[in-house]
């Protein structure tokens, strides 16, 4: 990061990262989670479901063809990984990989086509909000499915 708290590693084509900031008030804590006329986003919300995350477990890999994920961490510390595997992409086989948690508050939106894993790193639950552009459809969902340990992509969780 940079001395204005920018991230200074390049990052995949389409994900977008929206710091925000912890209003501390006399008797609480509050944060702005998604707002549609920020200009990282700029995405209209559609669905959102609360994920809680056992301890140290993982949950890789996803990919959707149409969706837009916004994943924003609520509680504990988890890392987040993207591969970019779109052949179309200037960042094509580029990997980002992110620690979000409730101290350094963001929004990070993931595009349509980039695989993406979480890692629970702390030994209690962590968890987030996902939220989506297209609500999830049961009969034909959009959501593509790799184990943890795959080959198809270069890391290692």
């Amino acid at each position: 990061m940079n001395a204005q708290w920018e991230w200074t590693k390049p990052i995949i084509e389409g994900v977008s990262v929206k710091r925000t900031r912890n209003i501390i008030t006399a008797s609480s804590v509050t944060t702005e989670l998604f707002r549609r006329d920020w200009n990282e986003t700029g995405y209209a919300l559609d669905h959102a479901i609360y994920v809680h995350l056992h301890p140290n477990s993982i949950s890789a890999w996803h990919c959707h063809t149409k969706q837009t994920d916004g994943i924003f961490v609520i509680h504990g510390m988890i890392k987040l990984v993207l591969f970019d595997d779109r052949e179309d992409s200037v960042t094509m086989g580029q990997i980002n990989e992110f620690r979000l948690g409730g101290v350094d508050p963001c929004l990070v939106t993931v595009p349509p086509l980039v695989w993406h894993g979480l890692q629970n790193l702390q030994n209690d639950s962590s968890s987030f909000l996902n939220m989506f552009d297209h609500a999830y459809c049961y009969d034909n969902p959009d959501e593509w499915r790799l184990p943890a340990d795959t080959g198809k992509i270069p890391y290692s969780f």
